[in-house]
């Protein structure tokens, strides 16, 4: 984590056009933003909950509107840029967002005076390989998923760990996670749950079949390479994104990834086991849609 005293004057809000309260907080926060002297700029999509904003160029901090899935798609657009997210929770399920409606009112003077500091969680790159060549590259913030594709049936992935064999799994597929990650996916098969500021990855199966069927925490720095080994369809996907179907001899490349996703934060920096419990007591949503 880093501190943050600079006070942001240039402010886009990203609210999810799919839900009315967003849009409504989107209004108040604008509004209140403007009285006190920001430039604010509101970016609604009319085909997707966040899409491309025309110019974030030169901008602070872009405060984000919605469910946790709301901020995901924010995070790919802003973390490549440095812009610093501030998560206002609209949707049913809040891991990342730091304020709720009943919050946001009394955080924005110490948002204005700087009075917050910036929490960096580590993304992935994901890669694919095909002849020894570099043909698609992925950030990553919460997993990528190698998964069976339309058939029911499990495949085998063949894992390297650092350029050396690892292991195979028999699996109906394979996360790789961030410690981000490990609140999404991952937690609904069964994983730890790891403290976002750990610079880690976590392989999880889902559904292995006579394999390992534990989830491994690899050391910081690593680098896996994945090899989906079956006769029928395998496919990968990059943050619950529509899967990318693979073909025979392709690998799949993960590393740490240069950029980091930058949150801001206002509260002690043991806030997030105070709000894990919380959100898995009280949070139905966990058992219903990660991706809001």
């Amino acid at each position: 984590m880093s501190s943050q005293t600079s006070t942001p004057s240039r402010i886009v809000l990203l609210p999810n056009p799919e839900m009315p309260k967003a849009l409504q907080l989107a209004g108040l926060i604008g509004d209140r933003l403007s009285d006190a002297g920001a430039a604010v700029s509101t970016f609604i999509s009319q085909t997707s909950p966040v899409a491309p904003s025309p110019d974030l160029s030169g901008v602070d901090l872009v405060i984000v509107l919605g469910g946790d899935g709301t901020l995901l798609r924010a995070g790919h657009l802003c973390a490549p840029l440095g812009i610093p997210l501030l998560g206002v929770q609209a949707g049913r399920l809040g891991f990342l967002s730091e304020l709720t409606e009943s919050s946001w009112e009394a955080a924005l003077p110490r948002l204005l005076a700087g009075d917050f500091h910036l929490e960096q969680r580590m993304m992935l790159l994901a890669q694919l390989i095909q002849d020894e060549r570099v043909r698609g590259e992925w950030d990553v913030i919460n997993e990528i998923v190698i998964a069976r594709g339309r058939i029911v049936r499990p495949i085998e992935v063949r894992v390297d760990l650092n350029e050396g064999y690892l292991t195979s799994y028999i699996a109906d597929g394979l996360i790789v996670a961030t410690a981000t990650g490990s609140t999404a996916y991952a937690l609904a098969v069964g994983g730890p749950i790891l403290p976002p500021e750990l610079r880690n990855m976590l392989l999880l199966p889902i559904a292995p079949h006579l394999s390992l069927d534990r989830a491994v925490v690899l050391a910081e720095g690593a680098s896996v390479v994945l090899r989906a080994q079956c006769d029928h369809e395998a496919v990968i996907s990059v943050d619950g994104t529509d899967p990318i179907r693979l073909n025979e001899n392709d690998a799949v490349r993960v590393t740490a990834n240069q950029h980091s996703l930058k949150m801001v934060r206002f509260g002690e920096r043991n806030y997030f086991y105070r709000r894990l419990a919380t959100v898995l007591h009280d949070n139905p949503a966990l058992k219903q849609n990660y991706h809001d």
